[in-house]
């Protein structure tokens, strides 16, 4: 019994430095934030591994409010404290 232990013991102690390597290089669910203004406005755009998931935007003097994906699409954003709200989402100018 005690040499089924000792055994036990010296595989954990030979795996540990594994299991430390191999958390080390796990991705991190921290979202990567970018913050920006735009006029009177401070964009908070949140990724993560690139993804754009949330927009949080703070109007000078007002509440802030945060912009959701709609449907997974690139351009479909609703409001998540006003989910009926519509967003306008097209393009009146482009200059190239």
């Amino acid at each position: 019994m005690r040499t089924l232990n000792r055994l036990l013991l010296g595989g954990l102690l030979a795996l540990s430095p594994l299991a430390v390597m191999a958390a080390s290089d796990a991705p991190s669910a921290e979202p990567e934030v970018t913050i920006h203004t735009e006029g009177d406005k401070t964009i908070q755009e949140y990724r993560v591994n690139g993804f754009l998931y949330a927009i949080k935007v703070t109007p000078k003097g007002g509440k802030p409010y945060f912009l959701v994906r709609a449907d997974g699409t690139d351009a479909n954003y609703i409001r998540s404290d006003q989910p009926d709200m519509l967003i306008p989402a097209w393009k009146i100018f482009e200059w190239k």
